[in-house]
């Protein structure tokens, strides 16, 4: 892996880590796409990416991560068990599933969810909860039922938990804001896990390479996180179901 494909690859988790578009089916397509391989030194590096865009959850977040909001976080780690259970039992399945044409698939039906939400069962008199703090035990466990389906590669994380919140009557905004902060426990673990399995081959790695996706991953999730924020404040998710679907049709084209 050289400098510039260390900078790519970080741009690329760093902007669609938190956005409904899966970053595994990006990161996926775009080393296919470099020629690298799913080596141990390139999954060490992925380890990297990932665990800098959680830190730029915790910086946008810092009010959150305090004694105070116990109960928030309550919620968010109910939410993360039926992931973490499903994630643990199943992970050599899991790992099966990571193709081209699954990512690709996942894309379109993704797409499709997110137009379907939008059109039918989204009322914006219906929304109930429009502070992360208000969001309630019940809720929370759903959202976290509807992540299980992001271990599906293409699905996205971020796009099966703002969909199981919207169903729910959170709003945009507090949806993705809640999908944000789950992040940390499921990236956390993830990359944990990682890292444990995958601790030696840091020592082979170019630890400039490392470095330039390590910064690279954590700016642009940053500024994506804030923007995405921004842009909830006027638009919907349809835009992100269209370009799935786009995205997922090319994918289909292109490999087959």
């Amino acid at each position: 892996m050289t400098i510039v494909d260390s900078i790519i690859l970080g741009v690329i988790e760093g902007f669609t880590e938190f956005l409904p578009i899966s970053s595994t089916g990006h990161l996926i397509v775009a080393s296919e796409f470099l020629g690298l391989e799913q080596n141990a030194i390139n999954k060490a590096y992925e380890v990297i990416i990932q665990f800098s865009a959680i830190l730029a959850v915790v910086l946008n977040y810092r009010d959150k991560f305090t004694l105070q909001k116990v109960d928030l976080w309550a919620k968010v780690f109910l939410a993360f068990l039926p992931i973490g259970a499903v994630g643990f039992l199943f992970s050599s399945q899991i790992k099966a599933l990571f193709d081209i044409t699954v990512v690709a698939v996942m894309f379109i039906v993704g797409g499709i969810l997110f137009l379907i939400v939008e059109k039918f069962f989204i009322k914006e008199d219906a929304h109930t909860t429009h502070d992360v703090e208000a969001i309630t035990l019940k809720q929370s466990m759903i959202v976290g039922f509807a992540q299980i389906f992001a271990l599906i590669p293409g699905t996205s994380r971020a796009g099966a938990t703002i969909i199981g919140a919207l169903l729910v009557g959170i709003d945009r905004k507090t949806s993705a804001e809640f999908s944000f902060l789950l992040a940390f426990p499921v990236m956390s673990a993830v990359a944990g896990y990682d890292l444990l399995k995958h601790y030696k081959d840091f020592s082979d790695a170019n630890l400039m390479v490392l470095g330039v996706g390590f910064v690279t991953s954590f700016i642009v999730a940053y500024i994506t996180i804030k923007l995405f924020l921004k842009f909830l404040e006027r638009f919907t998710f349809v835009s992100f179901g269209l370009y799935r679907i786009l995205f997922g049709v090319a994918l289909l084209l292109f490999f087959n």
